[in-house]
Order: structure tokens, then C-alpha cells, then sequence
């Protein structure tokens, strides 16, 4: 290929390492590329929960605006943070390895009690700004006290750190890729089964202009299809509860080594809401998804 392919991407420390990391694939590809960064709604607003920051997509809509607009070829996005649809004329043509999906607690050391669920320490200030990590946290500990945190990985971690907070929770997947130093902390391992994550939380989706097959054919190289197979069942319930980023809702799927299909689900109406939750296992992915949702809300079920 003989055009440089510009990438665009936001400009914290991890989405860096994210546009960095296509970037490499796309060379062992024989392409060339350059980072274009790019501030969305999301990095400008910082002094809001994302529950308060209006409409969906508040990562991603400056990114799919200047893909659409032409100044970027290619953009890199947390699938977790994408909405479900595309703007017309945009295309979702590869995702990438998925990173450790779970979701972590971290907790300051003298603020630990090894006798409790999760070692949190009595009436624990709990940061986060997630709906979905408030409504799943409150459900294991309701005596805490959930408190909104906003930044970036490092700039959260060290927040916990001035003792704004007793504890944090984060994706595994970004301090994972960020190799950050966690010695300070208590670091809580959440099972993905349990505590459910973010719809294709630790997964890379690479976005770009329906119109360009040259781009199109080359993403076809890097894409992993047993990631998009359980990814697309997770976003299809995404999709069904008509929800963002921000809605209370964890999906979580895995194939086994047979072939077969196991989804969790986690959905509450609000952040301090009960949380219902969900398993369902079948031989296929085929209406996995559009069942487990069904049983989510049947009238017996919880």
C-alpha cells in the first residue's frame, strides 16, 4: 500500500498505547502510518459523571466525525466505549486480541480488612464514575459510599494514592497494558462471571470509512474473529437495552473449548438500583444475546 494511513486517536497515555499498538500490526502488515490526536466531548468534560454527560458516545463522536470528514483514515477505539450503531458511512471492520476483561479494586493498604467481602474496610469510600461498577459494587457491599472520580488511569490511581479516596475501581485491561506500578495498592482480582464487565471491555475496535476497501482488506489481516464472535453477542445486548456507556449494564461472554457459548449478564434501572443478573449457556451464539435479555426481564425471573 502506498498511502500513509493516519490514525486517529485520543491522547491519554492509554489510547496512545492503543494507536501505538496498530500502528506495529499495520507494519507487519508493510503499512505505513501517522497518529492524529484528537479531544472528544469526554476528555473536555471532566468535572461530570459519565451518567451526566448527555447523548452516547462521548469518546468517540470527534473521532467518527474527522473519519467521516476525511482527515483520518483509520480510528482507534475501546470497543467498550463505541455505541452499538456506526454514523452512516462508517464501518466496524476489525477488533483486536482482547486484554484481561475483569474489572479491579483497588484499595490503599492501611485501608484493608481481609475479614470483609472484597477487603473493604467498613463504610469504604469507593471511587468510580461507572454506573455499571456503582450498581454492581453497592450489590456486594451496601454499607460503602460511592464517590464520582474522573482522569485518566495514572491520574485516578493517584488520586487513591492522596487519600481521596479508600478505593478504586479500574479495567484490568488498561493498568494491564499500561504496566503500572501497583506495589502501594491492594489489588482485588473481580471474576468476570461475577462481576460483570463493560460490553467488550479489553477489546480494540478499528473503525473506519465504509467507501474504503483498500483499508478495509488490509484490517482483514489483524482482525480476530474469536474475539468478534463473543464481542458481537455482548454488544447485541447492548443494543437491546438500548444503552451507552453509561447505563447500568455488564455483558460478559466466553466460547469453551467445545464451541459453546456462555453469557453473563448484570442490569440494574439506575446506579442504586437492584442489580439482576443473568447466565445462559448454548451450543451456538445464534440468539444467545436476544434470550438471555428475555429471561433478564421475564416476570419471574429475580
Amino acid at each position: 500500500m502506498s498511502r500513509q494511513v493516519i490514525i486517529g486517536t485520543r491522547g491519554s497515555r492509554l489510547a496512545l498505547w492503543q494507536a501505538n499498538y496498530v500502528q506495529e500490526e499495520l507494519k507487519k502488515c508493510g503499512v505505513t502510518s501517522e497518529l492524529k490526536i484528537i479531544k472528544t466531548k469526554g476528555d473536555k468534560i471532566q468535572h461530570l459523571s459519565f451518567d451526566k454527560i448527555e447523548g452516547k458516545g462521548f469518546f468517540t463522536k470527534e473521532i467518527e466525525d474527522a473519519l467521516l470528514a476525511g482527515t483520518i483514515d483509520l480510528a482507534v477505539h475501546s470497543m467498550k466505549d463505541l455505541p452499538t450503531q456506526s454514523p452512516e458511512g462508517l464501518k466496524i471492520t476489525a477488533v483486536s486480541y482482547r486484554e484481561n476483561p475483569s474489572d479491579w479494586l483497588f484499595i490503599r493498604k492501611d485501608k484493608v480488612d481481609n475479614s470483609r467481602i472484597l477487603k473493604l474496610c467498613d463504610k469504604a469510600v469507593v471511587g468510580t464514575s461507572s454506573a455499571r461498577r456503582k450498581a454492581q459494587m453497592l450489590s456486594f457491599r451496601n454499607d460503602i459510599s460511592i464517590k464520582d472520580i474522573r482522569g485518566n488511569v495514572p491520574t485516578r490511581l493517584d488520586k487513591l494514592r492522596s487519600g481521596d479516596f479508600d478505593a478504586i475501581l479500574l479495567a484490568a485491561a488498561g493498568v494491564s497494558r499500561l504496566e503500572l506500578d501497583l506495589s502501594d495498592f491492594e489489588v482485588v482480582k473481580l471474576n468476570p462471571r461475577e462481576f460483570v464487565p463493560a460490553p467488550a471491555q479489553g477489546v480494540l475496535a478499528y473503525q473506519v470509512r465504509e467507501e474504503d476497501i483498500e483499508i478495509r482488506r488490509i484490517l482483514k489481516n489483524i482482525h480476530n474473529s474469536n474475539v468478534s464472535k463473543v464481542t458481537n453477542v455482548e454488544r447485541k445486548v447492548l443494543q437491546l437495552a438500548d444503552g451507552g456507556c453509561q447505563m447500568p449494564l455488564g455483558a460478559y461472554c466466553e466460547q469453551d473449548q467445545l464451541g459453546h457459548f456462555h453469557l453473563w449478564i448484570a442490569k440494574a434501572e439506575t446506579w442504586n438500583a437492584p442489580v439482576k443478573t443473568v447466565r445462559l449457556s448454548q451450543s451456538t451464539s445464534h440468539q444467545l444475546a436476544e434470550a438471555a435479555f428475555e429471561k433478564l426481564n421475564s416476570p419471574q425471573h429475580n
